[in-house]
């Protein structure tokens, strides 16, 4: 167990995938709130709790890994799932967590037919629930080569023209989105130099526009995230 935030307020379990991965916004907004985060790395052979007694809420990141990947700790992570869901706390999936929600739900991850990806800065379409929730940015910052069927059951709140399904609620207390509203400066600048090559693939935008982007979107998306965070995990304070 690794918990960086000094607070002694409830607990949120972070799950990163990556040695250098960290919770960006997510996780300072988190502390800003109160929360004590405890952060958990699977693929480095961190163990997940049996349970969520202790904990206020659960976060799971993305990762360069697909959900539909055959390791070990891509499965745990998918079956681990179950807890959150049964024990009703407070959970949020982004990309690689989204997609991870909708495999254990029983749905299915999938490429884009003409294997067109989001890498860079794409138009969000709220749904009428998604509206009457709270107001959506128009764009968000997308890194993704996959997707993902809607659960059954599902509230559909965002979707995008390629992608359909960006962002969902399901039950009382699970979230999901497709879209990183969770990265400071230095995790884009880190993000565009270490997956360069990604930028040829169909739909992708160069570098350039990533940063030229956060210009001109990204109080938006911190503003909206601020928010969302708080319909998350605002009822566990």
């Amino acid at each position: 167990m690794i918990d960086l935030s000094p607070n002694q307020g409830p607990k949120i379990l972070v799950v990163l995938h990556q040695a250098t991965s960290t919770p960006g916004r997510v996780g300072q907004l988190l502390v800003k709130m109160g929360f004590a985060l405890d952060i958990r790395r699977p693929p480095l052979g961190d163990e997940l709790p049996t349970t969520l007694k202790d904990y206020a809420g659960a976060v799971v990141f993305g990762g360069p890994m697909s959900a539909n990947d055959d390791f070990e700790y891509v499965g745990r992570e998918i079956n681990w799932l179950d807890i959150p869901l049964k024990e009703n706390k407070p959970f949020l999936g982004i990309c690689l967590g989204a997609q991870m929600l909708v495999r254990h739900l029983g749905k299915k991850v999938y490429s884009h037919p003409d294997k067109l990806v989001e890498i860079g800065w794409y138009p969000l379409q709220a749904s009428k629930a998604g509206e009457d929730l709270m107001e959506w940015p128009e764009m968000v910052y997308q890194f993704h080569r996959e997707g993902f069927e809607l659960p059954d059951g599902a509230i559909h709140l965002a979707g995008s023209k390629d992608y359909p399904n960006q962002a969902f609620r399901y039950g009382d207390n699970a979230w999901a989105v497709q879209f990183h509203a969770e990265l400071t400066l230095a995790m884009m600048h880190r993000w565009v130099v270490k997956a360069e090559e990604r930028f040829e693939l169909p739909g992708a935008q160069d570098g350039t526009m990533h940063l030229k982007g956060r210009l001109l979107y990204d109080q938006e998306l911190l503003a909206w995230l601020k928010v969302f965070l708080h319909k998350v995990f605002g009822s566990a304070l």
